[in-house]
């Protein structure tokens, strides 16, 4: 039988560093079937398979108990869980949290933004590939760009600041729209990440390997147009942030084919299913979805649970641009 968890227990990983962000996926399913995220025809989990909204406050409760500050609700589409705003506001009225974000497709903020005002959510990042309509519905296999620009507004509209949009570039399919997604964010007061596509999922709508577009690229091509300067905002997140001169957007590059950003790691996922994902580089994972069915209410267990596997947590990933997939699990099923 093992000791109990000293008081003041946290999660630190063999390399000395110490987890205090958590992002937490609430769904696999989401109303866009974005191409580098998804297949066409994903398959999703049964429901019984899918954390309930009680498994889900109990899961970041422990992570609360061991020291993580800032969480961040992610899917799929978080807004196309039932439930999810009680599970937000109890979050939200967790004193111990100093972030309560979501990372969003925008689709379902016209009607919900005000309801994740008011039960605490902090930030709000929204995806967005492209700001031309076919194009946008190439990408997301949707047609619903209008919507999306609709519910940044309501966000806005309802006191929502620092909202940050969230792009993956690609070569010869939106990298010619850099420019004009910078304009948007200085236009509306937003925040800016461009994205490396991650090889996560085996995808059929272009080969990554050709369409890869480094950070080093976007930031060039944003300088042909803009002035950066280097920004000492630091985030919870991987994001290393730029200041467009002249306005308050600040423009963030997610790099991790050529920057790797892991000496500093800060966070871990839990997926829908329960899957803590100690590294989004890696395929191994801990089912605490049994653990917590196995032992319903022994949160002494979970925690112990938690601190054990960040033993685990590898030094880094080895994304490699010319290898089509790495790791098998869709962005999807793991939480964005």
């Amino acid at each position: 039988m093992s000791l109990p968890l000293a008081p003041d227990a946290s999660l630190v990983d063999p390399f000395g560093r110490r987890i205090t962000y958590l992002r937490l996926s609430v769904t696999d399913r989401c109303d866009f079937r974005c191409t580098y995220c998804m297949s066409e025809d994903m398959q999703f989990a049964p429901r019984a398979q899918i954390l309930t909204l009680e498994e889900l406050y109990n899961v970041a409760d422990a992570f609360i108990g061991l020291g993580v500050k800032r969480i961040r609700i992610t899917g799929g589409e978080p807004l196309v869980r039932k439930g999810v705003v009680g599970l937000l506001q109890r979050l939200g009225a967790r004193s111990e949290l100093e972030d309560l974000a979501i990372t969003s497709n925008g689709s379902q903020l016209i009607e919900m933004a005000g309801h994740l005002k008011d039960a605490g959510v902090n930030r709000l990042n929204i995806s967005l590939d492209s700001l031309q309509r076919e194009r946008f519905a190439a990408f997301t296999r949707r047609d619903k760009l209008d919507q999306v620009l609709a519910g940044i507004d309501a966000a806005q509209a309802v006191g929502f600041t620092r909202i940050k949009l969230n792009c993956v570039v690609q070569q010869g399919r939106n990298d010619d729209e850099v420019h004009d997604l910078v304009q948007f964010a200085v236009e509306r007061g937003l925040d800016i990440s461009f994205i490396e596509e991650m090889p996560l999922g085996t995808i059929t709508s272009h080969q990554r390997e050709q369409t890869f577009c480094s950070s080093d690229q976007v930031r060039a091509r944003i300088e042909e147009r803009f002035a950066l300067v280097r920004s000492s905002r630091v985030t919870s997140g991987p994001s290393r942030y730029w200041q467009v001169v002249g306005s308050d957007t600040q423009v963030g590059f997610i790099s991790p084919h050529s920057h790797n950003f892991c000496g500093d790691c800060n966070r871990v996922r839990v997926t829908a299913e329960g899957k803590l994902v100690l590294c989004l580089g890696h395929e191994g994972a801990l089912d605490l979805k049994h653990l917590m069915r196995a032992h319903p209410g022994d949160n002494q267990r979970l925690r112990e649970a938690l601190v054990n596997a960040l033993q685990l947590k590898p030094e880094r990933h080895h994304f490699g641009q010319h290898e089509q997939v790495q790791v098998l699990r869709f962005m999807s099923m793991t939480g964005g």
